[in-house]
């Protein structure tokens, strides 16, 4: 497979973008993460006084060690060896089962080979392999992305703080703002979703074949096999245990964090559409890189096509999240297969996330400020005054002001720096407050900004 012949743009066109992603989600990461769990399992069965296994980590001290590098050297060929051995069991999980087997034979552990798997069903390995991949996904990949298209817009917040900016409310030219301002109401929206995150943990599912350690108990009844799984899964992977569950997880967790991914990227959404907005006013002007084509028939353009494909990714990323955290939650009774597939679509939507981040990270360097067009749009919308002169004249007892200042600038012709000049030698005022109001401009009414 090549970038010409890949079916979806992520393997294909936009593959650089998401490579990272490969370590997590693609089907041979699926199966270094099961092969990862069995092996942890099977060390931490070793740890139970109960089980004949309690001796074996004592007498060979490098073995878990030797254990865990049969995960931490899985190779492609480790995943085909692991592929070859599901044409004959049918069963995903339980090739991995095998290919481990191969390795114990391999390490003279024969004798022991039965506690690989021990009382599991697939799903404990596969609602721990699932968890632990978009954990550590989000904390090695997703999340510095997150925080490095946040850190640009403080930056960027920082750096226009005293540029000021005709506002548009409705359409129309409101009070006005500060560019700064503007993009600090997105990076404030951002870092507090960014803090959401910290309150969803990261839930797995172990428990046996319906939830209730039934095989567990069984063969070794002495042992609190609760209080092991809670231990295993907390020390050993890093997750938390989901104490009541039917064979599969609850996925209430994962859903949780994938609507607070989608609450990001819906900001991110808006902050792309503004950006565009402000774009076509000719607020920003764009650097222009030699040899790149705006349009194929329109030799002036530069087009604003990083923040457009941004919001289009956004969007993709946020119809698949939907679905994840809508139907991994609901499976008939204590389990059905359809959360099977979807699961194994969960790093698309991240996938597309990402190339949503890198355009918007790419079309913010782009960005160029062109402060002449945001003089002239303030200096040209003198009728925005209007509200400070109303309140003012409010505040010391002038009769009727919004109405006055409804006539002036309703009349069709155009308000300019004059016109409020003549109306505010018209006013029946202290002198101090003509000269409050003959201090206000469009450039200067800015309220609180940064």
């Amino acid at each position: 497979m090549n970038s010409l012949n890949a079916i979806s743009p992520i393997d294909g066109r936009y593959r650089s973008k998401v490579e990272p992603l490969a370590d997590f989600f693609s089907e041979g990461a699926l199966i270094r993460y099961r092969v990862r769990v069995e092996i942890e399992y099977f060390i931490a069965l070793g740890q139970l006084e109960q089980l004949p296994l309690k001796g074996l980590f004592a007498d060979r001290p490098q073995l878990a060690e030797q254990l865990r590098d049969i995960y931490r050297h899985f190779s492609e060929q480790d995943a085909l060896e692991v592929k070859e051995i599901e044409k004959t069991t049918n069963h995903d999980v339980k090739a991995v089962e095998y290919f481990i087997k191969r390795h114990f034979d391999r390490l003279d552990l024969e004798q022991y080979k039965e506690f690989v798997h021990f009382g599991l069903t697939s799903q404990d390995v596969n609602n721990t392999s699932v968890p632990l991949s978009l954990k550590e996904c989000h904390e090695q990949v997703l999340l510095p992305q997150y925080v490095a298209i946040l850190e640009e817009l403080e930056r960027r917040a920082q750096e226009w703080r005293e540029v000021p900016m005709l506002a548009h409310t409705h359409g129309q030219p409101a009070s006005p703002t500060t560019l700064g301002k503007e993009l600090m109401v997105f990076a404030y929206r951002m870092r507090r979703q960014l803090d959401y995150f910290k309150q969803i943990p990261f839930g797995a599912k172990f428990g046996g074949a319906t939830g209730n350690f039934n095989a567990h108990l069984a063969a070794y009844p002495e042992v609190d096999w609760q209080a092991f799984a809670n231990d295993f899964v907390a020390n050993h992977l890093g997750l938390e245990r989901q104490q009541y569950t039917t064979q599969i997880e609850n996925y209430d967790n994962m859903a949780a964090y994938f609507d607070n991914c989608k609450r990001i990227n819906v900001v991110l959404t808006d902050l792309c559409r503004d950006v565009w907005s402000y774009v076509s006013m000719e607020y920003f002007k764009q650097k222009i890189k030699a040899g790149e084509v705006g349009s194929s028939a329109m030799p002036h353009k530069v087009n604003p096509i990083d923040f457009e494909n941004a919001e289009g990714n956004l969007g993709l990323a946020n119809a698949i999240m939907e679905h994840l955290s809508h139907k991994l939650p609901i499976s008939r009774l204590q389990r059905d297969l359809t959360d099977s597939t979807v699961s194994r679509n969960i790093g698309v939507p991240i996938a597309h996330t990402l190339i949503a981040l890198a355009s918007l990270q790419k079309g913010m360097g782009k960005l160029l400020l062109n402060e002449q067009a945001l003089y002239a749009d303030l200096e040209n919308n003198w009728a925005v005054v209007a509200e400070a002169i109303q309140t003012i004249l409010r505040s010391v007892g002038y009769p009727n002001p919004y109405e006055a200042l409804k006539q002036l600038t309703r009349t069709g012709s155009k308000v300019t720096a004059q016109t409020i000049a003549d109306f505010v030698e018209t006013l029946d005022v202290e002198p101090t407050v003509k000269e409050r109001i003959r201090q206000i401009t469009p450039h200067n009414y800015l309220g609180y900004t940064l």
